[in-house]
């Protein structure tokens, strides 16, 4: 589990945007943070995304099975492949580490847009 090996470290480890940009990246398959949260928000969970953006509050959770109803199989092997893990643990990590990448990611409570 190599990637969410590194993923974990850099977000623990406090590197400026390590960890979310190791995310980005990863994602980009599917549309980057952008894509992905759209598809949050076309779910009805857009208040889970807003409080990863937000600046003042706290980043609220999301559950395993509400990112593989947001996302579908389709786009979780995607990333299972991408992640280098099994699909039955994509949608678990994404729960896990998404909020955290997303905070990171957005200072300022505004998603920087690198080519995704």
């Amino acid at each position: 589990m190599g990637f969410l090996d590194s993923l974990q470290g850099a977000l623990q480890g406090g590197q400026q945007g390590g960890g979310s940009n190791l995310l980005a990246d990863a994602l980009a398959s599917v549309g980057g943070y952008q894509g992905v949260l759209a598809m949050l928000r076309k779910s009805g969970l857009g208040d889970r995304v807003e409080s990863w953006l937000s600046t003042n509050s706290a980043n609220l959770p999301i559950g395993s099975d509400e990112i593989k109803a947001a996302l579908g199989d389709q786009r979780l092997q995607q990333l299972a492949s991408q992640f280098g893990i099994p699909l039955d643990q994509v949608a678990g990590a994404l729960a896990q580490h998404l909020p955290s990448a997303v905070d990171q990611a957005s200072p300022d409570g505004v998603l920087a847009t690198r080519g995704g």
